[in-house]
């Protein structure tokens, strides 16, 4: 200890020697413009680097010179809420791909792998993202599981999450979703709260459906975030309260484009920008939060308050007092944009070394060796066995109750409609009305459940598809257009430990194998893209839409927590209730 308090003085008396002028620079960044993020200006100077912190902003000499040629500095991208697991990839090669889109901090709630795991997922991912040239900071996951309507791999109380306030990379309490808890006043729920208070932590919050009145039970409780407004009107509401609007632009939940009109020059400074959930294959196309930003400006919010948004505004929400500006004392975490129209990054710098040039990764970034043993990570899938039968829903009449999709959402409409049942009774899957079968098979605690249910909006013609991303209990869940390419879907998956596959005819098509806790695969980035690729020319293959993500639109399907209509293990949930319901519609009960 007395060694690293030595160290951390030797290396403060150096800052400052060098912010004097007194001590070169270990590197000095000239010919730049500088992005301003306090003044909203762009301004002019030599940044002056040393041991990864910025020492100075004016006129300095350095060891190293690094010529900016005329192009914008502005400080690295954070992202104030996301999942690392609906990557689908380690923390290491999570990192790889966020570098190139000038991203070097994130705030991940391990929600995902915690609902599957508990507290050693959580562990995993503290320890898998250990030492790496890219900052992870992790809010701990509140609800596990989201809802006492399903079945999770596990249960985490307030007791289990409060020894791990103490890791340094641990900022606070993940999105609280279970708000009937909160207003219930459930005890575990408030000495969870009560604990990351009194530890000096972060909440977040989960306001989905909420109204205003409702969101006055959350900012009493201390909860001070939410990402999941949809509509003008809720982010307005939210401000109104005192929230930070974390503005979400993910995979399936696209909201900056319904919120961005809400940013003025009064309330930007308490705007943000997060993903959530966001595939491999968008980040690679599109970027993470460097989209984020080039959306907020096309849709004519000013470049620099965009990048404001994506950096000093994230840091201080979160409470870092070092990131997210190009300033003395601050981390030296910044990028080279070309140009602030579309937000070309050309180089990112980490700890104020080069880690991205010309847009190509510069370093070589390996996963840490983990000690723990890795069976029980990899070892999640188990269910009895199945047959076709499990997958019968009788219904009393030709009308039932329907989960809607909206596409590039993560609310569903509750529709009923008229459906084909066989002389049995037994509902028939129709591709002309879209009209197809859902199922949830819990595969963490062994108990046999399936539940049933029928979705529309999916636009499969033939064959099945199944995943254990599952949101948020991670069950495994299928749907089809029959039940024989049902069955050999939920077997598959069985046979490869978890992952992603499509099946037609009885055969696997395509297939993505995420044998760690069913969510991530360890395979390196490429390659995962690469089966990514080939699982949406098989989901085309099937008829699927090419307007929306299918595999994670049906990871939603389970959520019981986001409107309006959903599956679980238990059966068909309605959200507004809070309650499971029978396919069948109320008004034909009356007719048993």
């Amino acid at each position: 200890m007395k060694e690293g308090v030595e160290m951390s003085r030797n290396r403060l008396e150096r800052r400052i020697s060098v912010a004097s002028g007194k001590e070169l620079a270990d590197t000095v960044i000239k010919n730049g413009k500088i992005i301003d993020v306090f003044n909203g200006e762009i301004i002019e100077g030599d940044i002056a680097v040393v041991d990864g912190y910025i020492a100075g902003v004016g006129q300095y000499e350095g060891k190293n010179v690094v010529d900016a040629k005329g192009r914008f500095v502005s400080p690295a991208f954070i992202d104030g809420h996301v999942h690392i697991e609906s990557s689908l990839v380690t923390a290491a090669e999570f990192a790889k791909v966020l570098l190139i889109h000038g991203v070097t901090t994130v705030i991940a709630d391990p929600h995902e792998i915690a609902n599957v795991l508990g507290a050693a997922g959580i562990q995993y991912m503290l320890d898998s993202s250990e030492n790496l040239p890219f900052d992870f900071y992790f809010m701990l996951p509140s609800c596990v599981p989201a809802t006492k309507f399903e079945n999770a791999g596990a249960q985490l109380f307030a007791g289990d999450l409060n020894p791990f306030y103490q890791h340094p990379r641990v900022l606070g309490l993940a999105e609280v979703m279970n708000f009937p808890a909160v207003l219930n006043g459930d005890e575990d729920m408030l000495a969870k709260i009560s604990d990351a208070k009194k530890a000096g932590k972060k909440i977040d919050g989960h306001a989905a459906g909420l109204t205003a009145q409702d969101l006055n039970v959350y900012m009493a409780a201390g909860i001070r975030t939410d990402h999941e407004s949809t509509t003008a009107r809720e982010a307005k509401e939210r401000l109104r309260k005192g929230m930070y609007l974390m503005i979400r632009e993910g995979t399936v939940a696209k909201d900056l484009l319904q919120l961005i009109s809400v940013v003025n020059e009064r309330n930007s400074r308490r705007c943000l920008f997060v993903t959530d959930d966001k595939h491999l294959d968008d980040l690679l196309h599109d970027g993470s939060i460097d989209h984020n930003v080039r959306l907020a400006i096309a849709a004519g919010i000013p470049p620099v308050t965009a990048i404001q948004m994506a950096t000093i505004n994230a840091a201080e929400c979160f409470g870092f007092d070092d990131k997210g500006a190009i300033a003395p004392g601050y981390k030296a975490d910044f990028l080279f944009l070309d140009n602030l129209e579309n937000v070309r990054i050309s180089d990112v710098f980490k700890d104020g070394k080069a880690v991205v040039k010309n847009q190509k990764l510069m370093i070589e970034i390996t996963s840490p060796v983990l000690q723990n043993e890795m069976s029980p990570i990899t070892s999640t899938v188990r269910f009895h066995e199945l047959t076709t039968n499990h997958f019968d829903i009788v219904l009393p009449s030709a009308s039932a109750n329907i989960i809607e999709i909206i596409p590039n959402s993560l609310v569903t409409k509750h529709v009923i409609e008229d459906v084909v049942i066989d002389h049995c009774g037994k509902f028939q899957p129709s591709t002309s009305a879209d009209q197809l079968k859902l199922a949830v098979i819990e595969r963490h605690q062994l108990t046999g459940n399936v539940g049933l249910g029928i979705v529309k909006g999916l636009g499969l013609k033939s064959g099945a598809i199944a995943t254990t991303i599952a949101h948020d209990s991670h069950n495994l869940i299928v749907a089809g257009t029959n039940d024989q390419d049902m069955l050999a879907a939920a077997n598959a998956i069985k046979e490869i430990q978890g992952g992603m596959v499509v099946v037609n005819h009885g055969k696997v098509v395509s297939s993505l194998e995420l044998s760690i806790a069913g969510l991530m695969t360890d395979l390196p980035y490429q390659a995962v893209y690469s089966r990514l690729t080939d699982l949406n020319r098989a989901l085309l293959e099937l008829g699927a839409s090419s307007l929306f993500n299918p595999f994670l639109t049906l990871s939603f399907l389970s959520l019981p927590v986001i409107p309006e209509l959903k599956l679980t293990d238990k059966g068909l949930f309605q959200v507004s209730k809070f309650e499971h319901i029978n396919i069948e519609p109320a008004a034909d009960l009356s007719k048993r």
